[in-house]
């Protein structure tokens, strides 16, 4: 037990350590807690609680490692996206970009961990941010990772129908998804 507690401490001060280390966020005039990063999501919920100052704040986070090969990471990612998305009313927020941007990184941080609650989330976003072509597409794209080409291919062609923008990009995605490619798009058509 006090070999355990030892590492917990050891760990505990690895991070503490990471956050004294990293910069205030640039995209906010907040100051950053260097502890929990709880200082932050305070300022941000107390002021203008919206979805830039979320995002921003965020992808800063996501920073500091890979989620992917990083548990206590992805934890601390996966809740403070879920703060944001509770944070942030999705009938004011719809018509956001940066809203819609975070309920789909929420929901790919989600596939890690469990794929039908990464399928619920990506479902929510769809339905609450219909208009961005990248929200249909990060379905789709989990879809087709998941090995469910004909959901893919649906997720596509139903985000054309509800003209979902930039048509260009879902134009792109399904030529890919006939080349038979794994990627919907890449690094540079994203």
């Amino acid at each position: 037990i006090a070999s355990i507690m030892n590492r917990v401490r050891d760990l505990k001060n690895k991070y503490r350590n990471e956050d004294n280390i990293t910069d205030e966020l640039n995209c906010t005039k907040i100051s950053t807690d260097t502890t929990d990063n709880s200082g932050t999501v305070n300022q941000i919920m107390m002021t203008a609680n919206n979805p830039e100052d979320w995002l921003c704040f965020l992808l800063r986070l996501e920073k500091k490692g890979i989620p992917q090969m990083d548990v206590s990471l992805l934890n601390r990612l996966i809740g403070r996206y879920s703060q944001a998305v509770t944070a942030l009313p999705a009938e004011k927020h719809s018509q956001d970009e940066s809203y819609a941007r975070i309920l789909v990184r929420f929901a790919e941080l989600k596939a890690l961990q469990d794929p039908e609650e990464a399928r619920d989330q990506f479902h929510l976003a769809r339905l609450n941010c219909k208009k961005f072509a990248f929200v249909h597409v990060a379905f789709a794209q989990f879809e087709l990772s998941q090995g469910n080409v004909k959901k893919c291919k649906q997720l596509l062609q139903k985000a054309v129908e509800c003209s979902a923008v930039p048509l260009e990009m879902l134009e792109t995605a399904l030529q890919n998804f006939h080349s038979q490619k794994k990627q919907l798009l890449s690094d540079e058509e994203k």
